[in-house]
């Protein structure tokens, strides 16, 4: 059984403290309203919330399975790289998830703004119909179907460790290449070189196509995929320089 290395015990802290304010704090919404990371253009949108988000859950069976991987990867990452270089890692995965999601919500939410502008509506407009989600009188066909595209966009909200965790995983991978893993719903041992490309290459296809495999269908699978690429560059930059007296002291 692994043991909880100190800094995966003090996030494990962090998140269940989190998602008890989240429960007990302004009736369930108003902790939320405040640390769940929104759509840059939407007013709800806050800077702290790129960081924030990372420790905000949408429920308990997500902080579950989140806080379990975070045990079961994370302490024996931790154990190796250490406590620096370990939250360098899990943090620079949070980021690299943010940056992969906001930037696939602003590759589909663009063309739509656009397209929307140029059918004659104002940007004034276009947000009070975002916001209340309420069609103004006159809209054509064309501008209603583009502003229920964008509706989703404008208004998603982003929380969880998913993005921090994929990135450990990504490291315990490259770690232990030669592990066998397993997921719930598919309880088929599955070595870590194949097993965790093949999840990325599941949530890739899960953003492009919507459908879901064995997360949620509101899960931010690019968020996921960003995570994981951070935290195999980093690691790889790592192994590649662990030799040289140049390489990274964490």
């Amino acid at each position: 059984m692994n043991r909880i290395t100190d800094t995966v015990k003090h996030l494990l802290i962090i998140n269940v403290l989190m998602f008890i304010g989240t429960l007990t704090i302004g009736g369930g919404q108003l902790f939320y309203e405040w640390f769940a990371l929104y759509f840059p253009k939407n007013d709800a949108f806050q800077p702290w919330q790129i960081i924030t988000h990372m420790f905000m859950h949408g429920g308990f069976t997500h902080l579950l399975f989140n806080m379990f991987a975070l045990w079961m990867f994370g302490s024996p990452v931790e154990q190796v790289l250490g406590s620096k270089k370990f939250l360098f890692i899990y943090i620079s995965a949070g980021l690299g998830a943010v940056l992969f999601q906001l930037g696939y919500y602003y590759f589909n939410y663009v063309p739509l703004y656009s397209e929307l502008i140029s059918s004659g509506l104002t940007n004034d407009q276009i947000i009070q119909m975002l916001t209340s989600n309420e069609a103004l009188v006159g809209i054509t066909d064309s501008q209603l179907l583009n502003l229920k595209d964008a509706f989703p966009i404008y208004n998603a909200s982003m929380v969880g460790a998913s993005g921090c965790i994929m990135g450990v995983l990504a490291a315990f991978g490259m770690m232990n290449p030669e592990a066998k893993l397993m997921m719930i719903f598919l309880p088929i041992p599955i070595k870590a070189k194949y097993f965790i490309p093949g999840i990325i290459l599941l949530d890739v296809i899960s953003a492009i196509s919507g459908q879901s495999f064995f997360s949620p269908s509101n899960t931010a699978y690019m968020a996921h995929v960003g995570g994981a690429i951070t935290g195999f560059i980093i690691m790889w930059y790592w192994k590649k320089n662990q030799f040289n007296k140049n390489r990274w002291d964490l």
